[in-house]
């Protein structure tokens, strides 16, 4: 028999964006990894994506160099107020998006006040709107004096961040409850320095525990930076949280899980164990277990070859109970280009939230990735994230059926279970 589950009256159900993959006009270390690569990717693209069941569709694309230059992008640093009052046509009370550092800083000691206005205007237009932001100071761009000085692993590097959080919230901070230090510290180390696919592309187990020390210490420094401004601001990081699934509880299994979880879902939180005020939950997939991991029956996959399980959630908010922190899930969504998966995807995932919910995770709010079409990293335009689409050549918006959905839900914050 079904039941009427009704979310918490204060809770957060919004939409999530990044700086690069949306802005448009980038001048960073992964705008001169693009032109620098746009070529090979292009090549390489159809080997890495054969098997996907929805190549075919993608192929023409993707195999254009031109995809992987970002551009323009969205082109939201001149259509926020266009984009934000999307937001609001659809009921959502808030907002994930970064600050671009390369903007702030774009020469070392040298920060522009032209970029602080321009971010600013964009937080009194969510605060008009009465959108609370979540506002992410680092979201994987580095600038270029910065990149050339060593990036993450720079001795310098968590100086540089704290100094760089420093002039943010001074000018800011008044706009901001909610901080997003990193994020996803773990996926950008490991694929910069281990699998060496993202800038600066080096494989060095070495350079990749630096990075992963640099970065705890810029998180630190940068939390203390916050509270001291403000004491109630609200510092966490959007941490990447794996649903290790064992398909039976067999002692080799469970062994497995425990290490998977030890060496990838535990380390940063343990690290920053002192210096987070909640969770934030970045989530789109299960790994499953049996006598060794990539097990997955993958009998749905997205766009992007992604095993399609949004039930997988609910595994992952009750395995953050432990850490006795509110927990806003910063990031979940699917790859879906025709809007059919994720018409089904939002009220199975936000059902997944809400048996969480139940089962005593601190749940305080829901950000949907993307709410814009946008820029998928060294993937580019073709991959398909947004609540809403994006003609990239017209720069034209319209909202997928599945953004109706997500509204409807949102605005009378029930679900049937």
């Amino acid at each position: 028999m079904q039941k009427l589950f009704t979310f918490p009256e204060n809770f957060y159900f919004g939409a999530a964006t990044a700086s690069h993959q949306i802005e448009g006009g980038q001048n960073n270390n992964w705008t001169r990894f693009e032109h620098a690569n746009a070529e090979r990717l292009a090549k390489e693209s159809e080997a890495a994506f054969a098997w996907n069941p929805h190549w075919s569709k993608f192929k023409s694309e993707a195999t254009n160099p031109e995809n992987y230059i970002s551009g323009a992008a969205c082109d939201h640093w001149n259509r926020y107020e266009e984009d934000f009052d999307i937001l609001v046509s659809l009921g959502l009370n808030s907002y994930r998006f970064s600050i671009e550092w390369s903007r702030i800083e774009p020469g070392e000691s040298i920060f522009s006040e032209e970029a602080l206005d321009h971010y600013e205007a964009m937080l009194i237009a969510l605060q008009k709107r009465g959108i609370t932001p979540f506002v992410t100071l680092w979201h994987w761009t580095l600038p270029l004096w910065l990149a050339d000085q060593g990036g993450l692993t720079s001795n310098d590097f968590p100086y540089h961040f704290e100094r760089y959080t420093q002039k943010v919230v001074n000018r800011l901070g008044k706009y901001v409850h909610f901080w997003i230090t990193l994020n996803e510290p773990d996926v950008v180390a490991s694929h910069s320095y281990l699998i060496g696919h993202w800038p600066p592309q080096k494989k060095n187990p070495f350079a990749y525990l630096k990075a992963e020390r640099q970065l705890v210490q810029a998180h630190k420094q940068s939390y203390q930076m916050l509270k001291a401004y403000n004491k109630d601001n609200q510092v966490g990081i959007a941490k990447h949280q794996v649903a290790f699934v064992m398909l039976r509880p067999t002692l080799t299994n469970r062994v497995l899980k425990f290490l998977a979880d030890q060496f990838w879902n535990r380390p940063w939180l343990r690290k920053i164990k002192h210096y987070q005020d909640f969770i934030g939950l970045n989530h789109y997939h299960r790994h499953c277990i049996d006598n060794g991991y990539g097990k997955n029956p993958n009998l749905v996959q997205t766009d992007f070859g992604w095993e399609y399980c949004p039930e997988s959630l609910t595994q992952a908010l009750i395995e953050l109970k432990g850490y006795k922190l509110p927990i806003y899930i910063t990031e979940s969504g699917v790859a879906d280009a025709d809007d059919t998966l994720r018409q089904d995807f939002i009220p199975r995932v936000l059902k997944a939230v809400a048996r969480g919910i139940e089962a005593g995770a601190d749940v305080r709010g829901y950000l949907h990735w993307s709410f814009l079409d946008n820029f998928e990293w060294d993937k580019g335009f073709w991959l398909r994230f947004g609540l809403i689409q994006v003609d990239f050549k017209t720069q034209t918006r319209t909202i997928r059926q599945s953004a109706r959905m997500y509204a409807e839900i949102s605005q009378k914050r029930q679900i049937e279970l």
